[in-house]
C-alpha cells in the first residue's frame, strides 16, 4: 500500500516509521533542514526508538520536500500537521490541515485523507461538506512524549473514525506495523472518534491535576504526600500509576485539548472540565509562591523539558513558573543543554552546570536528576517518585 505522510513532528514521524515497515511510504515536511537530517538518518527529535529505526533501516521511508511527489504517491494521504490552540476564538487552528487538503485535491481530486492531527469535535463532518468529499477519516493518536514510536508499535488501542470496510482496512494497516498482539481496535463514527481523543487527554489532565492538588494540600499542612499517594494507589480502582506530582500539566497536547473540550461544552452543563483547566493555573500560582517564600534573588530553572529523555519544552509548565517569578522581579537563569542560545524567555541561559549551581539561590526542577544531589539543600522539586 502506498502511504504519504504530511508533517513530520512526533506524530507524523512515528507513523512514517511504523508504516514504513510494511508499506511504501513517502514522508513530506516543509522544513528543509528536518528532511535533510532524516535523509542522513539523523532524528530531529529525542526518541531512542526513532533513532534506532532510522539508523538500523528497520523501516523504509522516502523523505521529501516535494509536495506534489508526496500527493501523487499516496493511496492514503496521512495528515499530521500541527493544530495549535487559538485563544482568540477558543478553537484549534486547523488551517494547516485544510491547506494540505486543498492543495492535494488540485493535484489529485480523488485523494483519500487520514487525519492524525488533533481536531475539534464535529470537524470531520464540517470539512467533508466544505470539500464535498467523503474521503476524509479521523484516526486519533495516543502518544507519549519521547515514546511516540513505541506507543505506535505497542498501541493501547487503534481507533478509526468510520464504521466501514475501508475503516477496517485502515485499522488493519496500522495493526500490521505494530509489534503488539491482540490490539484493541474500535471503529466509531467520526465525531465520536474526535470526542474520544479530547476526553482521553482531559482525563489524563484531570489525574495530573488531582495528584497536584493532593500534593498542594500535603505541602501546606506539613504532611508526607508520597505516603498519601502510595496509600490511595493501593486501591486497584485508582492504581499506582500516573500519580507523580509536578508543576502542572503542560506540553503540546494536554493544555490545548482540555481548553478545546471546554470550548466544545458551550451550551452544555459542566463544572468539572472548567475546574481541570483552572486547577492547572492554581497549581502554578502555588508553586511560584512556595519558591518566592524562600526570598531568592536568583532562581535557577533546571531543564525546560517536562520529562527526562525529551527535548521538547513546548508549553512546558515550568515556563508558567518562570513568568510568575519574573513578574515579581526575580532574576531567572536557565540550564537547558538542548538550547543553543544565550537567552530564553528573556532569561539568561547558563549551560555550564557548575556555574548554574553556584549562581542560583534556589534551583527549581520539575523532575529530579542525580546530578542535582550535591545541591539538594537549595533544590525545589515536587518529584516524589523520580519518574515521568
Amino acid at each position: 500500500m502506498n502511504i504519504s505522510i504530511f508533517g513530520l513532528g512526533y506524530v507524523g514521524l512515528a507513523n512514517a516509521l511504523l508504516l514504513g515497515q510494511h508499506e511504501s511510504v513517502v514522508a513530506y515536511d516543509i522544513v528543509q533542514e528536518k528532511i535533510e537530517k532524516l535523509q542522513a538518518k539523523e532524528s530531529p527529535i529525542v526518541d531512542d526508538l526513532v533513532i534506532d529505526f532510522l539508523t538500523s533501516d528497520k523501516s523504509k521511508v522516502e523523505y521529501t520536500t516535494d509536495f506534489k511527489r508526496a500527493v501523487i504517491h499516496g493511496d492514503y494521504l496521512l495528515i499530521a500537521t500541527p493544530t495549535d490552540y487559538n485563544t482568540k476564538d477558543n478553537f484549534f487552528d486547523t488551517s494547516s490541515i485544510e491547506q494540505v487538503i486543498e492543495q492535494a485535491l488540485t493535484i489529485k481530486p480523488e485523494a483519500f485523507f487520514i487525519i492524525k492531527s488533533t481536531i475539534p469535535v464535529g470537524y470531520i463532518e464540517r470539512i467533508k461538506k466544505r470539500y464535498q468529499t467523503e474521503s476524509i477519516i479521523f484516526s486519533p493518536e495516543f502518544l507519549r512524549e519521547g515514546k511516540a514510536l513505541y506507543d505506535n508499535l505497542y498501541p493501547s488501542r487503534i481507533i478509526v473514525g468510520e464504521r466501514s470496510k475501508r475503516g477496517e482496512v485502515i485499522a488493519e494497516m496500522f495493526s500490521r506495523g505494530a509489534l503488539k498482539d491482540n490490539i484493541s481496535v474500535l471503529l466509531t463514527d467520526s465525531t465520536e472518534a474526535e470526542a474520544i481523543k479530547l476526553f482521553s487527554n482531559t482525563y489524563l489532565a484531570l489525574r495530573v491535576a488531582y495528584f497536584n492538588e493532593l500534593d498542594t494540600y500535603a505541602e501546606v499542612k506539613g504532611l508526607n504526600a508520597k505516603q498519601i499517594i502510595e496509600g490511595i494507589g493501593l486501591d486497584s480502582r485508582i492504581g499506582n500509576h500516573y500519580n507523580n506530582p509536578s508543576f502542572g500539566y503542560g506540553g503540546y497536547c494536554l493544555p490545548k485539548d482540555t481548553k478545546q473540550l471546554k470550548a466544545n461544552y458551550q451550551n452544555v452543563p459542566e463544572d468539572l472540565i472548567s475546574a481541570i483547566v483552572s486547577s492547572n493555573t492554581t497549581r502554578k500560582d502555588f508553586i511560584s509562591e512556595q519558591i518566592l517564600a524562600q526570598n531568592p534573588k536568583v532562581v535557577g530553572i533546571y531543564r525546560l523539558t517536562m520529562k527526562t529523555k525529551s527535548d521538547n519544552f513546548r508549553h512546558s509548565s515550568i515556563q508558567g513558573i518562570m513568568k510568575r517569578l519574573k513578574a515579581k522581579g526575580i532574576e531567572v537563569v536557565v540550564y537547558e543543554p538542548t538550547l543553543n542560545v544565550n537567552e530564553f524567555f528573556h532569561s539568561r541561559v547558563v549551560n555550564n552546570l557548575e556555574e548554574f549551581k553556584t549562581i542560583s539561590d534556589v534551583i527549581v526542577a520539575n523532575r529530579f536528576e542525580d546530578e542535582l544531589i550535591d545541591v539538594a539543600n537549595k533544590l525545589y522539586t515536587r518529584d516524589l517518585f523520580h519518574d515521568n
